[in-house]
Parts: C-alpha cells; structure tokens; sequence
C-alpha cells in the first residue's frame, strides 16, 4: 500500500511553452530551461549596469497560466538566492498559486543558485545549485483557471511542468493588456508575496472591475529614463499604458533638469511611436520624504547598517536645485507641466500624482520601513488608490461603454 498520494506515473509532463507564460517579454532557452525576462535580448544587449540586468532576469509580475482539472502540481525551477554580507539572509522567493482568480496557495523553492553581494565592494560572486521544486496539492477538483505567479524578487530559470491531469493553455478572456513601467516599488521592493506588489493589486482588483493581463516593467533601481526601455514599451503588446518617473533619477543622481526635459519627451515620443492612441499614464511619485526637497545620491545608512538595520539617507546638498539637481518636488512640478503641454495635441495622455497613491497621511500611517520602499500593508494601499484613480469611473484606463 503506497501512502504517498502520487506515484511517478500519475504525473503528465506538461512543455513549457510560451503559451503558458504571461508577463514575460522574452523567454531565453538556457541549459537547463527557461530564463523569463522583461526586457527583449536588444535592449538588454545595450545595457551595461549589473542592477538593471538583475532586475530585469527577476519574473515580476511573470506568471504561468493553466487551464486544468489538476489537484496537484510541480514546477521546478532553479531559483537564485541573493545573500548581501553583513545583513540577514533574504526570505525565499514565495510562489502564488491563483484559482479562478483567487489567492489558493503559496509556497518557496529550496536549492538554486546563490549570488553573493558585497555590500561594500559591490562585487558579486555567482554559484551554481541544484534544481528546487514548488509543490501545490489539494486543488478544487473541477476544469479552472491556475495561475501560477513567479517570486517577484528572486530569478527564477523554469525547467520542468507537472500536473496530475491534462493541462492546456487558458483561452483568451479579452482582457486588456496593461504593461507598467517604473523603480523598484513597481518591481515589488519589500512586499511580500508576488501577487502582492502593488501593480498585481491594481491588476487583479475585482470589486465590479475587470481585472487586466499585467506585464510589469518595474525595474528595480533602473527607471532611468532609458532609451532601450522606452523601445521595448514601444515594440511591446498593450491597450493601456503606465510610466512612473522620478525616484531612480534622484537617488542615483544620473542627471540634471537640463538633460530631465528632453529625456522625458524623447521617452514618451518612443512610446508613442507604437502606441499613438493608447491611454497612457505619466505617474510622478510617491511621498518619499527623504528626497522630496533633497536630491541624491541615496546611500545606504552606515550607523543603521551597523545595527544591521537596512535603511537609506539622501546625501545630496538641498541647495542643489537651483543648480538643477533633481528632487521629487521638481520632478513633479515638470513632470505635470510637460502632460499638460503635451496633452493639448494628445488627449489619450494623462498625468498622475504619486502622492494621490501615497502621500502624507500614508506616510505617518504606514512609513517606509527602509526609508525608500513601501512594505506589504503600503503595497496593498497604493494598488487599491491606483485601482481606483486609473481604472475606476473616470480615469484614464476606465473601460470606455458604447
């Protein structure tokens, strides 16, 4: 008598084809499977920045879509783990397993690759590890919808499928495709879970609204403006469309206003080239009080790290501005200057204020516990505000009756 539920051949080995794979734009064959990335092999061919590279290898908002009867169901993977020196080890990618919709399970991978980070060098060391393997069992017993959602913060190589029924590729609901761009807090920084990143809030928001196929172009530390981005948005699927500027350009002091103006035009002529009709939201951002009045760089708090406490200072000097040295407030003050220019010959073209999605009040609520990224509980609030200012009546992506 076998008291394991599954013996090895109840299993149907499914292909991973891109079919099943939502939220990626290009799926790299590597030696042991797939590499999801978000941004395509040309772009990628012209960045040069390790964070970038990173991030964009990081499956957020990536997701496998099944249509199923299947109660149990393996993905292996080969996850890589991310240890910073000096400070605690990061929790496990976490894995969302969805139901019609509907968060049913959640679970991490063991094994993996590790990528060991100096924090005082920078230097990265890369080891290689085995294949780990996310288990879901005990799934309604009826044909339905499975997503499975991909750590958000952790790469993550597919390599093998298995169900214990036939799987075949969700039939196309007619939902509109809504690709996000933006830093590290559309990425996910310091949310929980994958589904829980605030543009997966927005994505998935029910409450009478269709939800939306979201394909996340939130780059950690990498929303620099970047040409090779604006052309990957550009060449990308989409029916609606969401930038949010500002916070990577100031905590890494890459440019001055001079060089900001044109660079924002430039980037939203990129867009527009593949998308001249499509809703399209320029998001300043949000609250983020120490670089609302300070431009960068933003380093890491030495006295904080000491504690191993993970926390960011602004170091710029506040008088800087006048030089042109950018802060939130003069990112938001021309941000909304050049929509409302650009939006007398482009009505599809909308402005946001990232304080509207968190702003002061939030913040003596819910403070950024680093000092730059939201936690779980902010996450949630800002996809609900965002939910309702873009998707509800009235906003810019509410869908359009008659």
């Amino acid at each position: 008598m076998h008291t394991h539920s599954h013996t090895q051949q109840d299993w149907t080995a499914v292909p991973l084809t891109p079919e099943l794979v939502r939220g990626a734009i290009e799926l790299e064959r590597t030696e042991r499977g797939f590499l999801p990335h978000r941004l395509p092999a040309r772009a990628r061919a012209q960045n040069t920045d390790p964070q970038l590279a990173m991030a964009e290898a990081q499956p957020s908002g990536v997701r496998l879509l099944l249509r199923t009867r299947a109660r149990a169901i393996e993905l292996d993977t080969v996850p890589t783990k991310r240890v910073y020196t000096g400070l605690e080890p990061r929790p496990d990618g976490v894995y969302d397993l969805l139901v019609d919709g509907r968060l049913a399970a959640r679970t991490s991978v063991d094994g993996g690759d590790t990528l060991t980070v100096d924090t005082a060098t920078g230097g990265a060391e890369h080891r290689t590890g085995p294949v780990g393997t996310a288990r879901f069992t005990g799934l309604p017993d009826r044909v339905k919808d499975v997503e499975i959602w991909l750590p958000h913060n952790e790469t993550t190589e597919l390599v093998a499928l298995r169900a214990d029924a036939p799987v075949e590729p969700v039939p196309d609901r007619g939902r509109r495709v809504w690709l996000h761009h933006g830093s590290s807090i559309s990425h996910g920084s310091d949310a929980a879970a994958p589904t829980e990143i605030w543009p997966a809030v927005a994505a998935l928001a029910a409450d009478g609204r269709e939800p939306v196929e979201l394909v996340n172009l939130g780059l950690g530390g990498s929303a620099m403006l970047d040409p090779f981005t604006a052309r990957a948005i550009r060449d990308a699927r989409a029916d609606l469309i969401s930038v949010k500027i500002g916070i990577n350009l100031v905590n890494a002091d890459v440019m001055r206003m001079r060089a900001f103006t044109p660079a924002v035009h430039g980037f939203l002529d990129t867009v527009r080239e593949g998308h001249p009709t499509t809703p399209l939201l320029v998001v300043s951002p949000v609250l983020c009080p120490i670089h609302e009045d300070t431009p960068g760089p933003c380093a890491f708090d030495t006295e904080a790290l000491g504690s191993g406490e993970k926390r960011f200072r602004a170091t710029g000097d506040p008088g800087g501005r006048a030089a042109g040295q950018l802060t939130l407030t003069a990112i938001r003050e021309e941000l909304s200057r050049i929509v409302r220019e650009r939006a007398a010959e482009d009505p599809n073209l909308g402005y946001l204020d990232g304080r509207d999605l968190y702003g002061e009040a939030d913040h003596a609520e819910l403070p950024l516990p680093d000092g730059l990224h939201p936690d779980t509980a902010a996450h949630q609030r800002i996809g609900t505000r965002f939910a309702e200012l873009a998707f509800g009546s009235g906003g810019r992506f509410a869908t359009r009756t008659g």
